[in-house]
């Protein structure tokens, strides 16, 4: 077996929620045995919620951070800005082989051009993923991670055909699968179920109300919840949509914070919308798992839901992930309260569409990765 001195090491780097269930598989798989890598993972901080951080980690079974940047919460500028300062100063000292980053997250984009400056190679997991909506911040921390990335790994053959659209030399593209998927299957027989979570928060509400089917959401995105105009609308719909068929909703921190500002807290104490706050993510799969339909404007879940076979419908115009749609279960309403309406009702009435797991997305995609960086760097 290679010593950890000689290995080639890879530094991953880890920043928000979505990144914990990326980065999990393949952190396992980098350091199985036989591998000739040596993994270091760095937290940056950038979700800095340190409870939510710790039941990940413990959750996920993920090994502490070798670092953490503790940046936390500012404004996009600030916050990437921040990340590459403290970076910076750890490439100097860990001198990696390489730099593996995952998703579209600041901490992505921020570690990816810290690594490309100091000339060390950078590896990204879930490239070519494309809205074609440039007002996404995420969508320009995707198209840049990809321009300056040596190796890149897609989720979805449509990522591959992106990346070449864009002039990234296919030599550099592996299909290997969805990580997200990774976690899913390994944590499923885990998860906690539904009663399980909600009974700890009813509190005034008759759980009976859940126990004969429920719909799920989680609602986050900037052009979702900042607007007062466009929250107030979204929370009246599912209000409404809540007395056809009860509704859970854990509500992101960031979005409480807009549902306060705009003084609409009153809108998310019917009887059927059960506000929950962020949840541990074995909660959240027990939750999805067990949900006859999930509204969400998450990628990840859009992903998730096609995976587990339940319906979904994105509140979003778009979506970077599209084969959810053309071979999952996903479908795109927008914000639309009369389209939204009339695709849960459908659901109601049919069971929802029905799809099909898309091409590798069988729970091995973190091998595939591990395989092929060794091959790559030894």
């Amino acid at each position: 077996m290679v010593s950890a001195r000689s290995a080639k090491r890879v530094l991953c780097v880890v920043g928000a929620r979505p990144n914990f269930m990326k980065i999990a598989p393949v952190m396992r798989a980098l350091n199985a045995a036989g591998n000739r890598l040596d993994a270091r993972l760095l937290h940056t901080g950038q979700h800095y919620d340190a409870a939510m951080k710790q039941s990940f980690f413990e959750q996920l079974r993920i090994p502490e951070p070798d670092i953490d940047l503790g940046v936390g919460s500012a404004s996009h500028a600030v916050q990437t800005a921040e990340i590459m300062k403290r970076f910076e100063p750890v490439v100097d000292e860990l001198k990696p082989d390489a730099v593996l980053v995952v998703g579209d997250v600041n901490s992505t984009i921020a570690c990816a051009l810290v690594a490309v400056k100091k000339q060390v190679p950078v590896i990204h997991v879930e490239a070519g993923l494309r809205s074609g909506d440039r007002t996404m911040p995420e969508e320009i921390n995707r198209v840049l991670t990809d321009q300056i990335s040596d190796l890149l790994f897609t989720t979805e053959r449509d990522g591959e055909i992106n990346l070449l659209r864009e002039g990234v030399d296919a030599a550099r593209v592996h299909f290997v699968g969805n990580v997200m998927i990774d976690t899913l299957l390994y944590n499923l027989e885990e998860a906690v179920p539904f009663a399980e979570t909600i009974k700890v928060y009813v509190k005034g509400k008759p759980v009976s109300n859940f126990s004969s089917g429920y719909g799920l959401v989680t609602l986050h995105r900037p052009g979702n919840v900042d607007d007062p105009v466009v929250l107030d609308r979204l929370l009246r719909t599912l209000v409404m949509l809540s007395e056809a068929k009860p509704l859970i909703f854990p509500v992101h921190p960031r979005t409480m914070q807009c549902i306060r500002r705009a003084g609409l807290e009153h809108l998310m104490s019917g009887a059927n919308l059960l506000a929950l706050p962020p949840l541990g993510y074995l909660n959240m799969l027990g939750l999805m798992k067990d949900a006859s339909v999930v509204l969400t404007d998450s990628g990840g879940i859009q992903e998730e839901t096609t995976a587990l076979g339940v319906p979904c419908l994105t509140l979003r115009e778009n979506t970077e992930r599209p084969v959810t749609v053309s071979e999952g279960t996903n479908t795109i309403v927008g914000s639309d309260p009369d389209k939204i309406a009339l695709c849960f009702t459908d659901v109601m009435e049919t069971g929802g569409k029905v799809g099909r797991v898309p091409e590798y997305w069988d729970g091995r995609a973190a091998e595939r990765i591990a395989l092929v960086v060794e091959n790559w760097l030894c």
